[in-house]
């Protein structure tokens, strides 16, 4: 019996023993496969394919009138109550300001009177004349007498003609004393008050036509070498960029205002009920790229650390890095690209990429070169589910 138990506690001992061993062989339990190995990040990109042969460079600048109107009144006076706001619409033949009108009445009665005593001389000088000639012809009066007779006449209707050149000027004056709007437009500045005394050819008011509308900025050297009148530019609504709006560039500085700093002048060929003078725009020109052909990325694909100079020309090659998914091994490869422009909030990459080739957009600052990742259904370019 006690044989027996002595075997039975030996087994027992050999048994734990093994359990030992074998434990001490085996690797330690994986309590959790994720501590070691790496979680594969999933990969959202974007499928190079859209191909373009222009760069757009984009400049901020405000929307002006093309030509302001400087309204004044021909005659001088004491200026009546202004009834009008900057901005307001006007409508052609409306009245816009009017001077008092009693000076101007006051001239015209005065010169009235002239013209009916002068007519009154002239009638008693016509009758002279008259008698003259008929005394002449009985022998009562010389020629001498006749001639004088008729130059009065001549200087009295003479008199008479300016006399009525005088009414008709102080008549002129009195309708010269109010403002009329000579096109539908819009109100731009207000130069007097109400009841200013204003003289001749003094500004008031200042008036556009609402369908003219420029819009001014400079741009480099190597950039107004490129332009022409006529280039087409877009014109979009900083407060609403929606509203795209068509233009030409109707004037090129030649001189520059600043260092290295032309003048650009864009026309609008269209507007909107919304635009209004004073509004931020900004205007997109394009030009050629410096390749054949470039393909449109992201911003967000960018690897952070790269800065884009301020004054880039379109036609300045700029190296960017990106991170270009490898399907065969399911990572992802750092590669360096060439930017040669900006168009619609993405860069046009000119070398570094191919047709076909998928680029990370989203976590790109999480990501390393060679990591393993897993490539998730793209909405954004449309082209491709998994």
């Amino acid at each position: 019996m006690r044989d027996s138990v002595l075997l039975s506690t030996r087994r027992v001992v050999h048994l734990g023993s093994l359990a030992l061993l074998l434990a001490a062989c085996l690797p330690e339990e994986d309590t959790g496969q994720t501590q070691q190995q790496e979680t594969v990040r999933g990969l959202i990109t974007t499928l190079v394919s859209d191909a373009e042969d222009v760069a757009v460079r984009r400049y901020p600048g405000v929307l002006e009138p093309s030509e302001v109107n400087l309204l004044s009144f021909e005659v001088g006076g004491r200026l009546g109550r202004l009834s009008l706001d900057v901005g307001e619409r006007v409508a052609e033949g409306q009245l816009l300001a009017q001077l008092e009108t009693d000076q101007f009445e006051t001239t015209i009665d005065n010169r009235k009177a002239v013209v009916e005593e002068v007519r009154v001389t002239l009638a008693q000088a016509e009758r002279d004349l008259a008698r003259s000639e008929t005394l002449l012809e009985r022998g009562a009066v010389t020629v001498v007498r006749r001639d004088e007779d008729a130059t009065t006449v001549a200087q009295v209707r003479a008199q008479l003609t300016q006399a009525e050149k005088d009414l008709a000027a102080a008549e002129q004056d009195l309708s010269d004393s109010k403002l009329f709007a000579p096109f539908d437009g819009i109100v731009d500045a207000l130069e007097v008050d109400s009841f200013a005394t204003v003289s001749s050819g003094q500004t008031v008011l200042s008036l556009y036509q609402q369908e003219e509308f420029e819009v001014s900025f400079s741009v480099s050297f190597d950039v107004v070498g490129q332009l022409v009148v006529g280039t087409p530019a877009t014109i979009r609504l900083a407060d609403d960029p929606s509203i795209s709006l068509s233009g030409v560039v109707s004037e090129l500085g030649e001189r520059a205002g600043q260092v290295s700093s032309f003048p650009v002048v864009v026309r609008l060929k269209e507007i909107a009920p919304i635009i209004k003078a004073g509004m931020a725009v900004e205007v997109a020109l394009e030009f050629p790229l410096l390749a054949a052909r470039g393909h449109l990325l992201p911003m967000s694909a960018v690897i952070p650390g790269t800065e884009i100079p301020k004054d880039t020309g379109p036609n300045d090659a700029i190296n960017l890095e990106v991170y270009v998914f490898e399907p065969e091994t399911n990572t992802v490869q750092r590669r360096t690209v060439t930017m040669a422009g900006i168009r619609e909030n993405s860069f046009l990459i000119i070398d570094g990429l191919s047709p076909g080739e998928r680029v990370a957009t989203k976590g790109v600052a999480f990501l390393r070169d060679g990591m393993e990742v897993a490539l998730l259904p793209n909405d954004g370019d449309g082209k491709w589910k998994p």
